[in-house]
């Protein structure tokens, strides 16, 4: 494997010329001091992975090119991750998290305990494809802009099941294992929990599965990443 990885929104094709952004120019020749003819990874996210040479690279951009795929591209399964934003580190690491475990998009979402009332998009969006750079994926889900949850409940999809990881309901962990594939969605409370209304409102909803985390209360980061893996590990691509 390639010591460097880089995401390209650029078709990949053997013998394809791909543009360098000035950004990229400089991640290329400035930190890890590669030049002309040095070769590295490339993905976009949907032609696989492919090794590239690098024909320029300055302060002002730079270009490579493509040679051969050297790995297929690895779509994960359709699962969504909803998360209420908590402070800026934590709110990173759950982004990063969720590239890494597989989550096809993510949503952050305003609950009526959210304490941030905005996001950068675009840093978040740049989270995750750092860490689809890092952790060897070929795919870079979509973080979107926040939103309100009783919003996205209002125009949701029944065909879409969501997976609710409700604080109150700790105790011991539940089996994931009668759930059946599909398209899914992870959803994950504030620091502050859910609502009366909310909690009261996603119980009503017939494809909402709510479940226990296991016998303690976690941290709105630690319960993304929990109930990522549990999913991921009953019915996601981790099941044998």
């Amino acid at each position: 494997m390639a010591k460097v990885r880089l995401f390209i929104d650029h078709p990949l094709a053997a013998g394809q010329p791909v543009p360098l952004d000035a950004a990229q120019a400089h991640y290329l020749s400035g930190v890890m001091r590669l030049g002309a003819g040095d070769e590295i990874a490339v993905f976009n996210g949907s032609d696989g992975e492919w090794s590239a040479r690098i024909t320029q690279a300055g302060k002002r951009g730079g270009e490579l090119l493509a040679l051969a795929r050297t790995a297929p591209q690895r779509n994960p399964p359709d699962l969504w991750l909803l998360f209420a934003p908590i402070k800026k580190a934590r709110t990173d690491f759950i982004v990063e998290k969720a590239a890494e475990l597989g989550a096809a998009r993510i949503l952050p979402v305003q609950t009526d305990f959210t304490n941030s009332e905005r996001i950068r998009q675009d840093r978040l969006q740049a989270h995750a494809v750092e860490a689809a750079e890092q952790c060897g994926g070929t795919f870079v889900p979509a973080v979107t802009d926040l939103a309100p949850l009783s919003r996205l409940l209002d125009g949701w999809d029944p065909a879409r099941r969501i997976l609710w990881a409700d604080e109150a309901a700790a105790g011991p962990a539940e089996s994931l294992a009668g759930l059946t594939p599909g398209p899914w969605a992870v959803l994950i409370g504030p620091e502050g929990g859910f609502s009366d209304a909310e909690r009261g409102r996603l119980r009503a909803l017939p494809y909402v599965n709510r479940v226990s985390l296991g016998p303690r209360i976690l941290r709105a980061d630690t319960a993304a990443v929990a109930a990522l893996a549990l999913w991921q590990s009953a019915i996601g691509d981790w099941k044998s």
